[in-house]
């Protein structure tokens, strides 16, 4: 049984008077992906603060691999690789400075800058200033940068957020490849589709409070509704869509009568998406 990378509990912060984390208490096991998922102001970037020891609990408790978060800061932060929506790297500087210097704050002598490069898909403009890249561009270079101490633990905020499809896909086989290593990851994200494709489990938050957590298929299972969609010709030659629910007693005897007494064109099965689930269990959608 895989042994837990973080564990919270009852983590609480709050600024003055507003609660923006509110004794939240769940598990990451090593090797795990997790979900994050939820609205601005949901309490998502306060949570991860606090996981990578950037804040303190104002009650609770946060562990990373064993050791108690805001007691062992700098031992915490050695074993961890965060990568944050928000762009800061060295602009005037190379990638390959970059990454070299990023190394040396690890104390990390044999470290091969270029090899890391090519893995995010930056062979070839490694020399070039980093002011001269794409926001694509920019972003694998962060992702490479918190890839460079071996990260036992992988915090990864927003990581393809408003990139093109390539750059997009490119970090999403990173991702599968760190967790394949056996690296523990941490996703924050607002795209439900990434977070389904890439995500073991995934917490629903809300106002501050996880308000769901599970995996993609169980949420599924629980709150969602699969259904049959199927496109008929109708006497005068037009396209209706019908519509079958799955999983119910009367199921056999419904798609047994849409053949019967239908010119099916096409079919197919849907089923209820993540966002879905999430306005579902919490009134509103993730861009709110």
């Amino acid at each position: 049984m895989a042994r837990d990378a973080i564990l919270a509990e009852e983590l609480t912060y709050h600024y003055g008077e507003l609660v923006a984390v509110d004794r939240i208490s769940f598990n990451v096991a090593e090797g795990e992906i997790l979900g994050f998922l939820g609205p601005n102001g949901a309490g998502k970037t306060t949570t991860v603060k606090m996981l990578t020891g950037q804040l303190k609990p104002k009650a609770g408790k946060a562990t990373l691999l064993g050791m108690d978060i805001a007691r062992n800061v700098e031992k915490v932060q050695g074993e961890i690789g965060v990568c944050f929506e928000e762009i800061n790297l060295y602009e005037q500087m190379s990638a390959v400075e970059n990454l070299r210097l990023f190394a040396r704050l690890f104390n990390i002598r044999q470290f091969d800058a270029e090899a890391m490069l090519r893995r995010v898909g930056l062979a070839g403009r490694e020399k070039d200033r980093v002011e001269t890249y794409s926001k694509g561009m920019k972003q694998r270079l962060m992702v490479a940068r918190s890839l460079v101490n071996r990260p036992r633990v992988l915090f990864l905020d927003e990581p393809t957020a408003g990139l093109d499809p390539a750059s997009s896909e490119a970090i999403r086989s990173i991702i599968l490849e760190e967790r394949e290593r056996g690296a523990t990851v941490f996703l924050t994200t607002h795209d439900m589709m990434e977070a389904d494709k890439l995500s073991d489990r995934v917490a629903f938050m809300n106002q501050g409070k996880i308000v769901a957590l599970d995996t993609p298929h169980n949420l599924k299972q629980q709150y969602g509704k699969r259904a049959l969609k199927a496109k008929v010709t109708t006497e005068s030659g037009e396209l209706e869509e019908r519509e079958v629910t799955l999983d119910t007693p009367e199921t056999p005897s419904a798609v047994q009568k849409l053949f019967a007494q239908n010119k099916v064109v096409t079919v197919h099965s849907e089923e209820a998406t993540l966002e879905d689930i999430f306005i579902k269990i919490t009134g509103r959608g993730l861009t709110e």
